[in-house]
C-alpha cells in the first residue's frame, strides 16, 4: 500500500491521477531490475530512466536546474545543465559504481538515433547512491543491457516503486528504500500545473523518521537495524528528479530543485555529512526549444519563452515539497524484506509496523484512500 492507502495525506496538495512523476504529459518512466545470486553474491541494482518528453529530450530539450543540498555523491552532466539550464538527455539513476557504464550506454543509445553524418555530442545525466550493503557493488554488474531495457520499458502510467531499477538495494531510514514517487496538481486559480517528484531513497537515520510531521522513528527502535553491529545509520543518499508542466526558466527550476530539501527535511533527512543529496528538475511548459543539433543550419537568433510570474510560483514550491516528503514514504512502504551477504537483514517498514508507531504519537487518519 502507499502512503494514501493508510490514510496519511502529506500536505494540504491535491495529487494527480497516478500520484506519480508520470502525471507531468509526456513524462515516461523505466526500470531494469537485478536480483539475484552471481558466483555466490547477491546482486541487487538496476538502472530507472526518466525520459523528459514525448519525444526525445534532443529534439524537444526542456529548461532545467539542479540544486546540491550534500555533495557526497556524484552525478553527470550536471554542469551543462548549470550552463546552459537545458535538459537534453534522459536522466538515469543507478548505484555509485555503475554510474560510468550507464553514462556510456545512454551516449550510444543517443548516437544510434542520430545520422550517421550527425556532428553533436551528449553529455547524459546519471545519478547514483550505495547499495553497497546489500549488493556486491564491486562486482559493476551493471551493463548496456540494463540501460537498454530501462529505456525501452520508459512509459507513463503508474511507476513500480521500492526495489526496483536503481533503488533495487537501496535503504533509507534503516529500512529498505528504493524509489518512490507522488505529484501534485494546482487548482485552476493556481495555474493548474502538475509538479511530479522521483527520488532515490537510501538515506537517513530511523531515530529522525517522521511521517505526516510524527516522530514515528523513536517508536520503531526495536526494529532490528542492518547497522547495529556494522556501518553507520544514515550512510547513503538521496537523489531527486523534479519535473513540471509550468512555463518555467532556468533559473526557476534551480529554485524548484531546491525545494526537494523541504520534503526530505519534512521525513527528517538531510543532515548526515555522508549522504550525497542532489536534485534536479525540468520543466516541459515551454516548447518551442531549438533541438540540441549542431549540424542545424540557421535559425532564429531570439525565441519567445513563457516563465511563471515570480509572484505566483510559491504553489509550485510547495507542490514539490509535499511531492518529494510523499515520494519518500512509498519508498519506504514498497520495501521487501532483503539479507545482505554478511546475514545482515534489512527490514521494510510494513504497514502494521507504520501504523502502530504512528497511533503510539497520537496521529490519526485521513478520511478516505487515494493513490
Amino acid at each position: 500500500m502507499r502512503a494514501r492507502q493508510l490514510g496519511i495525506s502529506l500536505g494540504l496538495g491535491t495529487p494527480g491521477p497516478f500520484n506519480a512523476i508520470t502525471d507531468v504529459p509526456g513524462v515516461r518512466v523505466g526500470h531494469a531490475t537485478l536480483n539475484e545470486q552471481r558466483g555466490g553474491k547477491w546482486v541487487r541494482t538496476g538502472v530507472t530512466v526518466v525520459e523528459p518528453r514525448e519525444g526525445t529530450a534532443r529534439e524537444q530539450p526542456c529548461f532545467a536546474g539542479c540544486h546540491v543540498l550534500n555533495g557526497n555523491g556524484d552525478a553527470t552532466g550536471l554542469e551543462w545543465v548549470r550552463e546552459a539550464g537545458l535538459l537534453t538527455t534522459p536522466i538515469a539513476t543507478t548505484n555509485t559504481h555503475s554510474v560510468g557504464v550507464v553514462r556510456d550506454a545512454l551516449i550510444a543509445h543517443e548516437r544510434r538515433s542520430l545520422a550517421s553524418t550527425a556532428t553533436y555530442w551528449c553529455m547524459p545525466v546519471v545519478m547514483e547512491t550505495y547499495d553497497g550493503v546489500l549488493n556486491d557493488i564491486w562486482g559493476q554488474h551493471v551493463s548496456s543491457q540494463e540501460v537498454s531495457a530501462a529505456l525501452a520499458a520508459a512509459e507513463t502510467g503508474p511507476v513500480q516503486e521500492g526495489p526496483v531499477g536503481g533503488g533495487t538495494g537501496m535503504i533509507c531510514h534503516e529500512f529498505k528504500g528504493g524509489i518512490g514517487t507522488a505529484s501534485r496538481v494546482l487548482g485552476a486559480e493556481q495555474g493548474g500545473w502538475t509538479v511530479g517528484a522521483l527520488v532515490q531513497a537510501n538515506h537517513g537515520q530511523r531515530r529522525d523518521l517522521r511521517v505526516d510531521g510524527y516522530p514515528v522513528g523513536r517508536y520503531l527502535a526495536h526494529v532490528p537495524s542492518p547497522f547495529a553491529e556494522q556501518g553507520t545509520p544514515g550512510m547513503g543518499s538521496i537523489v531527486v528528479i523534479l519535473a513540471t508542466n509550468a512555463p518555467l526558466l532556468p533559473h526557476q527550476c534551480h529554485r524548484l530543485a531546491q525545494r526537494a530539501s523541504i520534503g526530505i527535511a519534512r521525513t527528517g533527512g538531510g543532515t548526515d555529512d555522508s549522504s550525497g543529496d542532489i536534485f534536479l528538475a525540468f520543466a516541459t511548459g515551454n516548447r518551442n526549444l531549438p533541438p540540441a543539433d549542431y549540424d542545424r543550419k540557421g535559425g532564429a537568433f531570439s525565441l519567445g519563452v513563457s516563465m511563471v510570474n515570480n509572484d505566483h510560483i510559491s504553489p509550485l514550491f510547495a507542490a514539490a515539497a509535499e511531492a518529494v516528503e510523499e515520494a519518500i514514504i512509498n519508498a519506504l512502504l514498497a520495501g521487501t524484506a532483503m539479507v545482505a551477504d554478511d546475514n545482515r537483514r534489512v527490514e521494510p517498514l510494513s504497514e502494521s509496523l507504520l501504523t502502530t508507531a504512528l497511533a503510539e504519537t497520537g496521529w490519526r487518519p485521513a478520511k478516505g484512500g487515494a493513490c
